[in-house]
């Protein structure tokens, strides 16, 4: 059971919203999902086609870290779509909030 959200917001460089859809689709999540992190939402904005948002749930604070050390020292996050998903992002916020708060 999820007892935080992450809620991560996304400024993508102008132009690159598809490539980094679907290098997350297709290389991140399931990259994510191997290092214990459920993903709840990765999607593009509605209203910003620049804007993308990724939501992920953890047990709490200590397995948030865990995973997340696991995920961005991993060779397969560093040797696979790290460079090209870096490469699209301007700027990004976090956020960690309780799950409870958002229902």
């Amino acid at each position: 059971m999820n007892t935080i959200i992450e809620i991560r917001s996304y400024q993508l460089k102008a132009g690159s919203a598809a490539r980094f859809d679907h290098l997350m689709r297709e290389q991140s999540l399931p990259l994510l999902d191997r290092a214990g992190m459920a993903v709840l939402a990765a999607v593009p904005s509605l209203h910003c086609e620049n804007a993308y948002l990724l939501m992920r749930g953890y047990k709490d604070l200590h397995h948030r870290a865990e995973s997340q050390d696991e995920f961005y020292r991993s060779q397969a996050w560093l040797r696979g779509p790290r460079d090209a998903i870096m490469d699209c992002i301007e700027t990004y916020n976090t956020v960690v909030v309780p799950a409870h708060l958002l229902k």
